[in-house]
C-alpha cells in the first residue's frame, strides 16, 4: 500500500491462472442487466455473483462471490433530488461508483454470521493486497525476502482465509481498481480523510441494506490507511448513524500522522518519528546480521533493549537539541549504532536523527544494495549508490507485478467481472485533503491529523467494542512501535484498555507475505472474531 503519495504496500494470496481461465462463474448476471432497474444518473450500480469453494484448516467452504459496485454521493446530497438528465459528467454532482467483491459461506444463517468489510490504505489504493495476500479464497504466491520472477505466478487455494469465521467484503477506495469517480469537482467530494470517511461509511450502509446484514455481527480490517480511515469510519457510524461495531482489526497502523519517518527533517523539534522507527532499525540490523558485534541469539528480546533505550536515553538526548553535551551525544551515537548498524561517524553527521530513506539506502552501504521501505527483509540493487536516501521500495518492485497479475486474472476469469475495464492499482490523487475533524471537534483540527480522538471516542460511546492491532517487526512505513507507541497515549480509561490486544509478526507492512505469519494472521484474526482476541 501507498502512504500519502510516498510508496505503495501489501501483498501475497492468489490462484492458479490456468485453473482462473477455466473455472468461468456458474450464474453470472450480465452488468447491464443489474442497471436496468438503477436511477439515471453518471453510474450504475453493477452486480455479477459466482460460486467456488476452499478449504481451510480441513473443511471445506462452499461460497457465493458477488463482484460489483455501489454508487455513492457526497457529503449534502440529497436522495429525494431528482437528478437532471441533460446534464453533462463535467457539469453533474460529483458521483462514485465503489467496486467490492463479496463472499458469503453458503448454508450460514446471515443474523449469526460475522461480516468483515476489508480495505487496504494509500490512501487510494485498490484492495488488491489484502484480496490476493491475506484473505481471499485464493492467494498469489510470491518470493519470500526475495524478487518474484515474471509471469506465469503461482495462484493457490487459500487455506487461511477467514472465510471459516466470517463473511468478506473486499473494498476498493473510490477512483482505485475497479471504482470511478466522476461529476463536478470529483477529485473534491472524496479524496481527502473526511470525504473518503463519509464514502466508506455510505458503502458499508448501503452494503448492509443490499445484503440484508444488518443485524450480523460486524467488523472492520484496515490496514496502513486503512488505519486511520477505519477508526474515523467507526467514529462516523457510531457518532453519525448509530451503527455500531463489534470490533476493529488494525494492521500496519499509523493514527497520527506526525510520526511518519519518511521526512521528519522538515519538521524540527518533533522527534516522534526517530524514536517510533528506532525498534524497527534494530529488528533491521539484526535480520540483515549489521548488529556490531555480532547478531543477538534471538529478536524479541533485542527489541525490547531497543525500545527502552528509545524511549529512555535517546528520547532524551533528542529532546535536548543542541544543549546537548558533545560527550552524551558520543555516547549516544555509539548505542545508536548498536541498534541501528550505522557507523558512530555517520550517526553524529546526522545529528543523532536518520530518517527511513536514510537508513534503508545505507545499512549495506558496502554491498551497493538497498533494504525495503515496507518490508526491510527485501534488499535490491541502489539506482544511484551516491544518493542520501533510497530511491525506490525493492519489495514493491519485489511482489507488485504478481498481485496485479493475478488480480486480473482472476477477476476477469472467475468472478466475470473487469470487461472493458482497468483496473488501477492506485486512484490518480495529485492532492489528498489531510484536514479532519474528530468526533466533538466541530471544525477541523489544524495540523497533522491525529485520528486517536475518533478511537477514543468510539470505545468511550461503545464500551464492548475490541480492538486488535498487529504489526511486522520489518516495517519501516508504519513501524510496530509506532502504533504501540500511539495507543499507549490513547485517551481512554484503564478498564477499556483491556480491549486492545496486540499481536506482531517476524514479517513487514503485509504480514502476511511471509508465510509461516499468513497462518499466524489467521488463527488471530479467527480468535478475534469469535471473542477470543483478548
Amino acid at each position: 500500500m501507498r502512504l500519502l503519495g510516498i510508496s505503495a504496500l501489501a501483498l501475497a494470496l492468489g490462484l492458479s491462472t490456468a485453473a482462473l481461465a477455466a473455472d468461468k462463474p456458474a450464474d453470472a448476471a450480465k452488468p447491464a442487466e443489474a442497471a436496468k432497474a438503477a436511477p439515471a444518473g453518471l453510474f450504475q450500480p453493477e452486480e455479477v455473483a459466482s460460486e467456488g469453494s476452499v478449504t481451510v484448516r480441513g473443511a471445506k467452504i462452499d461460497y457465493k462471490a458477488v463482484a460489483g459496485t455501489l454508487v455513492i454521493h457526497p457529503k449534502g446530497w440529497d436522495d429525494a433530488a431528482k437528478p437532471k438528465a441533460e446534464a453533462s459528467s463535467d457539469e453533474a454532482p460529483a458521483e462514485a461508483s465503489m467496486f467490492y467483491t463479496a463472499y458469503f459461506k453458503k448454508g450460514a444463517p446471515a443474523a449469526d454470521r460475522p461480516i468483515l468489510f476489508v480495505f487496504n490504505g494509500g490512501p487510494g489504493s485498490a484492495t488488491v493486497w489484502l484480496h490476493m495476500g491475506a484473505f481471499g479464497p485464493r492467494r498469489v504466491v510470491t518470493a519470500d525476502g526475495g524478487h518474484t520472477p515474471p509471469a506465469p505466478y503461482k495462484v493457490v487455494d487459500n487455506g487461511e482465509s477467514p472465510l471459516d469465521v466470517a463473511d468478506l467484503v473486499f473494498i476498493d477506495a473510490p477512483g482505485a481498481g475497479f471504482s470511478r469517480i466522476a461529476g463536478k469537482d470529483k477529485e473534491k467530494a472524496f479524496y481527502g480523510i473526511d470525504q473518503d470517511v463519509y464514502a466508506f461509511a455510505d458503502f458499508i450502509k448501503q452494503f448492509l441494506g443490499k445484503y440484508q446484514r444488518w443485524n450480523s455481527p460486524r467488523y472492520l480490517f484496515g490496514e496502513s490507511y486503512g488505519t486511520p480511515r477505519a477508526v474515523a469510519l467507526a467514529a462516523r457510524l457510531q457518532g453519525t448513524d448509530a451503527v455500531d461495531f463489534n470490533g476493529i482489526m488494525l494492521l500496519s497502523t499509523t493514527l497520527a500522522f506526525d510520526f511518519w519517518a519518511d521526512a521528519p527533517q522538515w519538521n524540527p523539534g518533533n522527534d516522534l518519528p526517530y524514536i517510533a522507527v528506532l525498534p524497527t532499525y534494530a529488528a533491521t540490523a539484526w535480520y540483515h546480521g549489521r548488529v556490531p558485534g555480532g547478531r543477538p541469539a534471538a529478536l524479541e528480546p533485542f527489541l525490547a533493549e531497543a525500545e527502552k533505550f528509545a524511549t529512555g536515553d535517546y528520547a532524551a538526548a533528542l529532546i535536548e537539541g543542541n544543549d546537548l553535551p558533545a560527550d552524551r551525544k558520543q555516547a549516544v551515537a555509539e548505542k545508536l549504532a548498536r541498534y541501528t548498524g550505522l557507523a558512530p561517524a555517520y550517526i553524529l553527521r546526522s545529528n543523532l536523527r536518520v530518517n527511513l530513506g536514510q537508513f534503508n539506502r545505507n545499512l549495506m552501504d558496502e554491498t551497493g544494495q538497498t533494504v525495503g521501505r515496507l518490508d526491510t527483509r527485501f534488499a535490491g540493487p541502489s539506482l544511484d549508490v551516491l544518493s542520501k536516501e533510497a530511491d525506490y521500495d525493492p519489495q514493491s518492485t519485489a511482489i507488485s507485478s504478481a498481485y496485479v497479475s493475478a488480480f486480473n486474472d482472476y477477476a476477469r476469469g472467475k468472478l466475470g467481472y473487469g470487461a472493458g475495464k482497468a483496473f488501477k492499482l492506485f486512484a490518480s490523487i495529485s492532492e489528498w485533503d489531510l484536514k479532519h475533524t474528530p468526533p466533538g471537534a466541530g471544525s477541523p483540527v489544524e495540523g497533522a491529523a491525529n485520528l486517536l480522538p475518533d478511537l477514543a471516542f468510539t470505545m468511550k460511546t461503545n464500551p464492548t467494542l475490541r480492538v486488535l492491532v498487529l504489526g511486522g517487526y520489518y516495517d519501516t512505513a508504519t513501524p510496530y512501535f509506532e502504533g504501540r507507541f500511539q495507543m499507549r497515549h490513547l485517551p481512554v480509561p484503564e478498564n477499556l484498555r483491556a480491549n486492545i490486544s496486540y499481536k506482531y509478526y517476524p514479517s513487514g507492512h503485509m504480514v502476511y507475505a511471509h508465510e509461516d505469519s499468513l497462518r499466524a494472521l489467521h488463527e488471530d484474526v479467527a480468535a478475534f472474531v469469535r471473542g477470543r482476541g483478548n
